[in-house]
Formats: C-alpha cells, structure tokens, sequence
C-alpha cells in the first residue's frame, strides 16, 4: 500500500510550488484532482522547450509535476462552479490553492466555509509572503522571492554582482515543504480526527534556506558575502584541471588531511579551521597547479578513491546519463501519451521506500480530460454535464486532444 493511497486530494494551484507539492502525494498514491479555470489553464502547460507541446497545452513545465493527476476544468466564478466545488470538497481529505490571498474567501470558497462543510478537511494556502502581514496581499514568484529574500545578494562573487539561481530552486523547496506540512497535517488529523488549515509562503521557505546565514547575522551582524566558487577553505573550492573544473568538497579536518596526502603535499594539512583559513591563498596556488595536471574525471576517479569528495562539473546531459540513475528509479520515461506526441520522460521522487513505493501510473492529463469522470462520480446526469458546458461552467476535451475553450464573457 503507498502512504497517501486512498487520500484526495483537489489541486486548486498553478505554476511551480503548488503543483509540485500535489505531484509529490500522488506520486505516492493519493487521487489528486487538478483543478483550472476552463479559459484559464495553469500557464506551465504552455510553457517549455517545445512549441509544439506548448501549443496543445501540455508543455515541459506542466509536464514535470503532472503525472498521477486528473484534470478537471471548473470556473468557479460560477454558482454551479462552486456548487461542484464543494460536492467535491465533502469527499476530500486536502485541498490547496495558490490564488493571490483573500481570492478564494471573496469567492465563499475559504477555510471556514470548506470546514463547515467538511471539518476533516485539510485546507493548505500557499503565496508569496503569507496570507496577513504587511505583504500578504502582494504576489511574486521564484526570481522576486530569490531577491527580496537576500538569497540574490548572497549569490554570486563581488564582481557580477546579485545572481539568480540556475533553476527555480524556492519553488521546488516550497512544494517540498508544502508536501512535508500535507503529510504533517494527516498525521495529526490521524490522531485528532480534526482537519487542519496551512499558511505557507515562499518567502519564509527561501530564510529557511539560508539558516546558516541567517543564524549568523542574527547573532553578531554578519552579512552574507558573494563568495562565487570560492569558499573558505580552500579545499572546498572550484578548480581548473586540464580539461573542465573540479568541485573538491573535504569539509572535515580528516577529508583535508587526505586530500593533501592524496595529492602528495601531506605537509599542508592543517589542524584547525583557523589554519585553514590563515593560509588559504597559499593553498589555493598549490592546488590550482596540481589539478591541472589531470582531466577533471581523472581527479574525480583518484580522490574519490581516496575518500575525498570531488566531483568534476558536468551539463545536465552529463548527469542524465550517469548509470547510478538506473537504480534510483527517479525517471518515468513515456514512448507517448494523449496530447504528446513521440517519447518523454518525467520525474518521480527524490525518496526510495522499502515498502509501498512511489511510482507513475499515469501520463500527465489533458486540459480538462476527466470533467465526465469526476462529475459523473458526484452525481451529475450527462444532461446536467451537458448544459454546464453549453453554460460554459466546464471547458470541453474535444476527441482529437484539442481544447474548446469557454470564453471569458
């Protein structure tokens, strides 16, 4: 059995955060039903590296954290949108959006009025900055949060200035700590038999991510440095080899004293960090002319062998091909799928379970693929489905993989 089978779980997000919080229980075994507004889809199904996927709304980007869901295509500005809405909400056991804070109360679809109707209920919100506050009611994704966080300012060296992160590194944190606060929450209703309302944001995830920096600032007021690849010591530091940079990483006292006996120059280790740092220009031109001796694969095999963290920087490519991949089970390849066209492959889970393991059983759905299903199941006559769409309260999958889409009149 997987930890969340038999939970639903109804997915009122978008973007990156929330959807990949979702992805994550139902990649264990939950029934997450994906929610969007029919003239309005989630804008990560146009989004991606192909313009061809894009155009049928099932880009990279919706892609990556939609397996395992159904979809369904509500407006719930509507009553009947509501009204199905919260025949949905009495069966469920979780419920998140990620609308601006404020919107789903102004729509009669808040916390309390979801708990009324079901007091089981575990309802997550989750924003940029939080739902009160002085920012509560301002919005922002991944790059605005990496810079009004300080994360930018910490990232970088002195001469680029500010850095934004290489990929939408709060976002991902935020959806694990979003699934991390969802599993939390049904534990504790295991006990309590009571539901449960979150607050999450993402401004609180990106200080969170930064604890060292902010322990140490809040304790004598120091600030953060752009240290770019150079850090301080010098055997945690970047280097040139003879064909591409090497990531030597011997933290501890004993991984630097076998780094230097690795390398031959046994005289340099130090017996403390003080040391390490007094000296740590001289050690960085030994180093540097050491490890140019050598391609960096070559280094990464050798100091390796030694028990020395080293790693040679490799392009993504690099790290796809990698056969330790092939026994962690973290690729869905798929030879095609409904709206996508030739093969694809998706992420599943950074966790490994004994029993009851994650796994994709599904491909990521069409824009509204389900709406017969999951009506039909609470109780609507396909007479009623039928004039919800000719009321355009739900958008239409037509046969060939297109989407009708209602109009925003």
């Amino acid at each position: 059995m997987k930890p969340f089978e038999g939970i639903k779980v109804l997915d009122l997000t978008h973007v990156l955060a929330g959807p990949f919080a979702t992805y994550q229980l139902a990649v264990f075994g939950a029934d997450v039903i994906k929610i969007e507004m029919p003239h309005d889809p989630d804008q990560t199904r146009t989004l991606g590296a192909d313009p061809a996927l894009d155009r049928e709304k099932m880009g990279t980007f919706f892609l990556s954290q939609a397996a395992n869901k159904r979809s369904m295509t509500v407006d719930l500005k509507t009553e009947k949108g509501r009204e199905i809405l919260k025949r949905l909400v009495k069966e469920a056991d979780i419920l998140v959006e990620n609308y601006r804070p404020g919107a789903m109360k102004a729509l009669g679809l808040g916390y309390e009025e979801m708990a009324a109707i079901n007091p089981q209920l575990i309802y997550a919100s989750m924003s940029a900055f939080g739902q009160d506050g002085p920012r509560g009611t301002q919005t922002a994704y991944d790059p605005n949060i990496q810079a009004t966080s300080g994360l930018m300012d910490a990232t970088g060296t002195q001469e680029s200035g500010p850095l934004r992160g290489g990929t939408s590194a709060i976002d991902y944190a935020s959806g694990t700590t979003g699934a991390f606060a969802l599993s939390m929450a049904l534990f504790q209703r295991s006990r309590t038999g009571k539901g449960q309302y979150l607050d999450m944001a993402m401004f609180d995830v990106s200080l969170i991510l930064m604890s060292t920096h902010l322990a140490a600032f809040m304790r004598n007021g120091s600030h953060p440095k752009r240290h770019g690849n150079k850090v301080g010591v010098s055997t945690n530091c970047l280097f040139e080899t003879k064909d591409g940079l090497i990531q030597l990483a011997a933290s501890n006292m004993r991984q630097q004293r076998r780094f230097w006996q690795a390398i031959g120059r046994p005289e340099m280790a130090k017996d403390t960090n003080e040391e390490r740092r007094a000296d740590y220009e001289r050690e960085c031109e030994v180093i540097a002319e050491i490890m140019r001796t050598r391609t960096a694969q070559e280094w990464e095999d050798f100091l390796q062998g030694n028990h020395v963290p080293a790693t040679r920087v490799r392009e993504l490519r690099d790290a796809l091909a990698d056969p330790q991949l092939e026994s962690r089970n973290i690729i869905k390849r798929f030879d095609g799928a409904p709206g996508v066209e030739g093969p694809f492959a998706v992420p599943v889970s950074a966790v490994k379970l004994k029993y009851g393991d994650g796994g994709i059983t599904a491909p990521p759905p069409r824009f509204g693929e389900h709406n017969d299903q999951i009506l039909a199941s609470l109780g609507y006559s396909q007479e009623e489905i039928t004039l919800m769409r000719s009321e355009q309260v739900i958008g239409e999958q037509v046969p060939d993989g297109t989407v009708r889409e209602a109009s925003n009149a």
